[in-house]
């Protein structure tokens, strides 16, 4: 638990196969804030678009959350591998196009620059019309890192969103009482 298991810049010269545990992946801002990318549990490789790219580098830090099991297949063993099963290589372009959609969501989020509109778009991603509450599996230091902000800021946008009855909070449960509200800050 706690154990770097690659740091951003390191060459990926093996696939990583997370095939026990958790891990979480983040970056230092250039303000610098700890930017929390995602949490990846297994079975899932780690950072497969970039294994084959020009600069095959890892974009961030990868810290184990518990114990963690790792297989390292060899770039080589792993191209082949694809080569010789349609279903396999089917697979692995289904994830790397997922991976795109996420990192492009991730960049919209970025993007914005209020943390309070920040805060929006994720309830509003973890909310529907039909279903206006959700359980959040983060603690608001680890939101904060998620956002890329600082917690006592984070702490006052949840407080203002709160007073305004936009939204509910009980424990880790968010209920969106306003969601109009919430798109009036995007």
């Amino acid at each position: 638990k706690g154990e770097t298991v690659a740091r951003q810049g390191d060459e990926i010269k093996h696939l990583y196969l997370l095939v026990k545990g958790t891990v979480r992946t983040e970056m230092i801002t250039q303000e610098g804030n700890l930017l929390e990318i995602e949490f990846i549990d297994a079975v899932r490789p780690l950072a497969p678009a970039f294994m084959f790219a020009q600069n095959n580098r890892f974009p961030v830090d990868v810290i184990t959350i518990e114990e963690c099991h790792f297989l390292l297949i060899p770039k080589d063993v792993w191209l082949n591998e694809m080569m010789r099963n349609e279903t396999l290589l089917s697979n692995f372009l289904r994830l790397n196009s997922n991976m795109s959609v996420f990192l492009s969501q991730k960049l919209q989020m970025i993007s914005i620059k209020s943390i309070k509109g920040k805060l929006s778009l994720f309830i509003l991603e973890h909310t529907t019309e039909e279903k206006n509450s959700f359980i959040l599996k983060r603690n608001r230091t680890q939101l904060a890192e998620y956002f890329g902000v600082q917690r006592p800021s984070l702490a006052r946008s949840i407080s203002e969103l709160v007073e305004q009855g936009v939204i509910a909070i009980d424990k880790r449960q968010i209920t969106v009482l306003k969601r109009d509200e919430l798109r009036k800050v995007l």
